[in-house]
């Protein structure tokens, strides 16, 4: 099993430098991936809760950091040679789908191949209202912008009609590096998700979710895909973590016998020099384990 680390952006101590410093070192130890989520704009007294947190309070305040993902990724891309780089998510439906196209085609020839591009629907409808969206068609939304993304990744002359978006026929260069186009994972825990990942994806992206929790989501994937005549071998399942779990080698075994196929730990220490000791306490306890040494 992989292990990933979502970049500590939201931490005040976590300036551009360290950032760098920490995809760096986290290259050297062998970690699978970066990851960076998106909020476009943020809200003292959001009208939703965050879903990830038993009492809907989100783990980052309204004033807290938060980069673009792509672009920072794309930053990243230039200090690094071989970790691998994703959103965590990356809310579509929000988004204009031809520059979003050419950010992550670019991100991708960029980095030399190395992007998996993670979509999300989104929860909070006050950052809808704030991109002047409609909140109700998101998920719709996002199947139709993901169809255009792929016209402009993967065909020459690049054309769409839909519901949400027309395309003229136009060209978009560069391509991406990964053919047909960088592998594309969903997140979200409700059927609907679900239903998403099997009918589009490459993977499934799950945050802050039991052992137990997970397991029966892969169960569902799984019937799902051989319903769709997928091999459900194809869809890959990671698991993200922020603070709701302890992290242990043991913690760590349950995931991998649920299915996990990443584990993407999270920095949280208010410190510089406490973010840099969890993770060199990751690499040494987690990183590089064959699944034997953890089970």
């Amino acid at each position: 099993m992989e292990i990933g680390l979502n970049l500590p952006v939201v931490n005040p101590s976590a300036t551009p430098a360290i950032l760098r410093e920490i995809a760096q070192r986290a290259e050297a130890l062998g970690f699978a991936e970066l990851y960076l989520g998106e909020h476009v704009v943020l809200f003292d007294d959001p009208a939703d809760g965050y879903p990830g947190a038993d009492d809907g309070r989100a783990f980052f305040a309204s004033r807290a950091n938060l980069p673009d993902p792509i672009q920072t990724l794309t930053w990243l891309a230039g200090f690094t040679d071989r970790i691998r780089l994703a959103t965590g998510v990356a809310l579509i439906p929000q988004r204009n789908p031809v520059y979003t196209a050419k950010h992550v085609a670019t991100l991708d020839y960029l980095s030399g191949g190395r992007f998996d591009f993670t979509i999300g629907i989104g929860w909070n409808r006050d950052e809808f209202a704030a991109c002047n969206v409609e909140w109700d068609d998101r998920a719709e939304r996002c199947r139709e912008y993901v169809e255009v993304m792929k016209r402009l990744w993967c065909d020459p002359v690049s054309q769409f009609s839909g519901r949400f978006y027309e395309l003229p026929a136009c060209r978009q260069h560069p391509k991406p590096i990964q053919q047909p186009h960088p592998p594309l994972w969903f997140g979200g825990v409700t059927e609907a998700a679900l239903v998403r990942v099997a009918d589009l994806g490459t993977g499934w992206y799950v945050f802050d979710r039991t052992p137990g929790e997970l397991a029966h989501g892969r169960r569902r994937l799984h019937e799902l895909s051989v319903e769709r005549s997928r091999d459900p071998s194809e869809v890959k399942i990671i698991l993200g973590v922020w603070n709701r779990l302890p992290v242990s080698v043991e913690v760590v075994d349950e995931y991998r016998r649920a299915g996990c196929d990443q584990f993407v730990v999270s920095l949280v220490g208010p410190t510089v020099a406490d973010l840099f000791d969890q993770l060199d306490w990751f690499a040494r306890e987690l990183v590089g384990r064959d699944d034997g040494e953890l089970g």
